[in-house]
């Protein structure tokens, strides 16, 4: 088994991975502070709680879009699995073509969850992640990223709107009964939310009218925030919340095996 690291900007997934599979998922908060040994301990807690042994745990591959996170997980893991471990970025040699003017500032989980939908599905995809931003990424299913939209996220939009208007509260973001919001809360909470899901088909329709090939892409909805949109989006064919460790999962088997054979 691996360790699997999607590191975003204020949260960080970790998915203990045999094979494609997804033993155990934690989510934890992204944090440039942390010395190795302080992530070092924490894995060891969340190993323990899961009742998994250190043994059993061979290799690490992290995709980040933190810079500051990366060395002290890094170095963190190769402590733990006693191996180095496998950062996935613009420059690993993946079967998938970054066809992008400057291939080096694609972010790790984008290339990740475009790697996944394009080898689990083999055909064209659009891969819909609700992160702190909201990515939308396009590939072939040839393997080719053709680029896509990179927009705010729910609760950065969310947070915007409670820091700029101090009469309105901060609210859950869930959707209410009905989109006619008859208190304050309610029309905060169906503007954030069936605004989101209006503006994330919208998006997707849009992607679809300028896709260069005659198939129509797949669209897949992921990240941490995908299971409060999946029955409001109507553009989303499939749901997998797993899809960027799944994408670190494949990487490691090319890359970091291979390397030891």
């Amino acid at each position: 088994m691996i360790l699997a690291f999607d590191v975003g900007n204020s949260e960080t997934t970790i998915g203990l991975c045999h094979g494609l599979a997804v033993r155990e998922r934690w989510r934890v908060t992204t944090d440039g502070s942390r010395t190795p040994d302080e992530v070092y301990l924490l894995l060891l807690a969340l190993l323990d709680a899961a009742g998994v042994r250190r043994s059993t745990v061979r290799g690490s591959a992290i995709g980040s879009v933190v810079p500051p996170v990366t060395a002290p997980l890094a170095e963190a893991c190769e402590r733990l699995t006693g191996a180095p471990a496998l950062i996935v970025d613009g420059r690993s040699k993946l079967p998938i073509t970054l066809d992008v003017e400057e291939p080096l500032t694609v972010g790790a989980d984008r290339i990740l969850n475009t790697l996944a939908a394009s080898r689990l599905h083999k055909r064209d995809c659009i891969v819909v992640d609700l992160g702190t931003a909201t990515t939308f990424d396009c590939i072939t299913a040839d393997g080719v990223f053709l680029g896509g939209v990179i927009a705010p996220g729910v609760l950065m939009s969310a947070e915007s709107l409670f820091r700029k208007t101090s009469k309105l509260p901060a609210t859950e973001i869930v959707p209410p009964k009905s989109v006619l919001g008859r208190r304050t809360e309610e029309c905060i909470r169906a503007g954030v939310v069936f605004g989101a899901a209006e503006a994330i088909d919208g998006l997707v329709r849009r992607l679809k009218a300028a896709w260069p090939r005659k198939k129509t892409p797949l669209v897949i909805g992921t990240g941490g925030l995908v299971t409060s949109f999946e029955d409001l989006c109507t553009e989303f064919d499939r749901v997998e919340p797993n899809l960027t460790l799944q994408g670190l999962a494949m990487a490691y088997k090319m890359l970091a095996l291979r390397q030891v054979g």
